[in-house]
């Protein structure tokens, strides 16, 4: 379904677009656009196992529209759009819709900021995906493809849906900067002139801060910064090799860490061994459990069997000899060597 991708996200872009025009987020306004495009007819001409691919593909193009980095109507009308896909599709039995768990976090920020706003369809339309277990949890957005040489071409995004989060840098731009530090030391001369005549103000008193101009630049290189560092574990997820994210990675390497430092505080104490000696419990530094260690070794004997040491305490001779034989009942213990062959038990028969 490679070759169908550009076109599913084309049609998407374009309903969408119309979508955006509206300038709304109910559900009414978007029903309006799907019926006028006719967009449930987007699964005709699929037979057999191509409903289920490309069901997957469809789903897959519209779950990207519905997280960030595009806004929060381009987001809700990914959700509608994600609704009304999971309803009409022909796939039997219903494809769910991908979602990583890194993104589970967005969604849940996205429900909140809708029941902020008094969006109810939105969250209503949201709840019913929930309610039909349409969302299937996965560990990384797309399915992971081992042995495969060659990464999935990643299509570029609308740039008219996207966010616009470089507002700060638009808005403090060089110029900005440059005409504030005129406008201060144009003040700062009116000042010192005014101030110079008498019967005027103290001169030490100021209406403005001196340091305006260099604090905004460093605000806004500080906001750049930030969008750098959050912008840098998105792309790293866009690879389907990729899983957690940046945040993940540092989560397990956290882990590992620990880990490691638990090991070497449990092991610190035991005493290397040579090679010859491996094979042998490990000393311990402990003078306690060594001694231990030394006093059962020094006191640990061959034990002799019950047998030989019933021949070694019995001693009978001659007629007392037969008639102890004769009067003793061994039931648990070892037969003499001189004893006769005990009669067999009878057991009673078994019946039916």
């Amino acid at each position: 379904m490679q070759f169908c991708r550009e076109k599913v996200k084309a049609d998407c872009e374009e309903l969408l677009g119309r979508f955006q025009q509206t300038d709304s987020v109910r559900f009414e306004s978007f029903s309006a656009v799907w019926r006028s495009m006719k967009f449930s007819q987007v699964f005709y001409g699929t037979l057999g196992a191509e409903k289920k691919a490309f069901s997957r593909e469809v789903l897959d193009t519209a779950c990207s529209f519905f997280l960030p980095p595009f806004t929060f109507q381009i987001r809700v009308g990914g959700l509608y759009l994600l609704y009304s896909l999971y309803l009409s599709q022909s796939a039997t039995p219903p494809q769910q819709i991908r979602l990583a768990l890194k993104d589970w976090e967005h969604v849940k920020q996205f429900e909140h900021d809708a029941v902020e706003a008094q969006h109810l369809d939105t969250v209503y339309v949201l709840r019913q995906l929930l309610l039909h277990k349409a969302f299937h949890f996965t560990a990384t957005p797309r399915l992971l493809s081992y042995q495969k040489k060659r990464k999935a071409r990643r299509l570029p995004d609308c740039e008219a849906f996207v966010e616009r989060p470089t507002r700060p840098q638009q808005l403090v731009s060089g110029d900005l900067l440059e005409e504030l530090s005129n406008v201060q030391q144009h003040y700062e001369r009116l000042k010192a002139s005014i101030c110079a005549a008498p019967d005027q103000p103290d001169p030490s008193l100021t209406l403005t801060r001196g340091d305006l101009v260099p604090r905004l630049q460093d605000a806004v290189l500080e906001f750049h910064r930030g969008q750098r560092l959050e912008a840098a574990p998105r792309e790293d997820d866009d690879d389907e090799s990729g899983g957690e994210g940046t945040s993940a990675q540092l989560e397990c390497s956290r882990r590992a860490e620990l880990l490691a430092s638990i090991k070497s505080k449990s092991y610190g104490q035991a005493v290397e061994v040579s090679k010859s000696r491996r094979h042998r419990q490990v000393e311990l530094g402990l003078a306690s459990d060594s001694e231990t260690a030394a006093a059962s070794s020094s006191h640990r004997t061959h034990r002799m069997s019950l047998k030989a040491r019933t021949n070694k305490n019995v001693q009978i001779t001659g007629e007392l000899k037969q008639e102890t034989v004769k009067q003793t009942k061994l039931w648990c213990l070892t037969k003499l060597d001189s004893a006769p062959e005990d009669v067999p038990r009878k057991f009673p028969k078994f019946k039916w």
